[in-house]
């Protein structure tokens, strides 16, 4: 069996997206990237980099600076 590391990678940061979904749903409330680092154990660097990515995939928002919030 040959290991594809760009899949494992996309299926990794895939988790990780649903971590940060599932804290924002659990929260029900506007979080900054490092709160959610903090509840999801997410460097918060790489956190920011995911959040960046759900809102380019429309999945979460800015209702105000340095908040993001899930898309209902």
């Amino acid at each position: 069996m040959i290991f594809n590391s760009d899949k494992y990678t996309k299926f990794y940061a895939m988790n990780k997206k649903e971590q940060i979904l599932k804290t924002f749903e659990e929260t029900g409330k506007p979080m900054r990237p490092g709160e959610i680092a903090e509840k999801t154990g997410i460097d918060s660097k790489e956190v920011s980099k995911l959040i960046k990515e759900l809102k380019t995939d429309e999945k979460v928002y800015s209702p105000k600076r340095c908040y993001y919030d899930i898309k209902k």
